[in-house]
């Protein structure tokens, strides 16, 4: 079996999705570990609600937030490291030794890099006018959405889209494009 660790800074939506697959067979994973970097982050319960080993790091709990991040991931054997929702630049040590995924919600190159996440993209694709846009799964290297693209999947927007109509859109998109993503890297 392999095993994957999850890095999220809040929700984590992208772990429900890994985790219900896994429990229908649809994935074979063992989701080891969750660490977070915020100390409310709702995915940290949904990680004890689980019974998932979980960590919150960051320049409060650790002198080295890269480093102690590594370590864990070593600790726990992880092959793969998916981000959902995980709001820190990670160092090339971690990029350059597990296999690290994210998930973003633009069709990149568009709309990526520092600052470019969440409801912040979907609020540049139409005040820009879009006429489509998606999600992104991509490799991480040390530049923010810059790793090579894995999948990627458009919707076209409506002539009267908003911000959270798009926002609604791309997380029900982001669930299938997450699944194919994995499944075609465990290949």
């Amino acid at each position: 079996m392999i095993n994957i660790a999850i890095l999220a800074s809040h929700n984590g939506s992208g772990y429900d999705t890994v985790r219900q697959a896994c429990e229908e067979n649809i994935l074979k994973l063992n989701i080891k570990l969750i660490i977070s970097n915020n100390t409310n982050a709702p995915v940290l319960e949904k990680a004890k609600k689980y019974g998932v080993d979980n960590y919150l790091v960051n320049a409060k709990t650790s002198e080295d937030v890269d480093n102690t991040i590594y370590d864990l991931l070593k600790k726990y054997d992880c092959d793969y490291v998916f981000l959902f929702g995980y709001m820190k630049k990670l160092s090339p040590n971690i990029t350059q030794n597990f296999k690290v995924i994210n998930s973003h919600p633009s069709l990149l190159p568009k709309y990526g890099g520092a600052g470019m996440y969440g409801r912040l993209v979907h609020e540049a694709v139409v005040k820009n006018k879009e006429k489509k846009s998606g999600v992104s799964i991509h490799e991480v290297n040390e530049n923010y959405d810059d790793g090579a693209i894995i999948l990627q999947k458009e919707l076209l927007l409506s002539s009267d889209e908003t911000p959270l109509s798009l926002e609604i859109k791309i997380k029900k998109i982001e669930k299938i494009a997450i699944i194919e993503a994995i499944l075609k890297c465990l290949k």
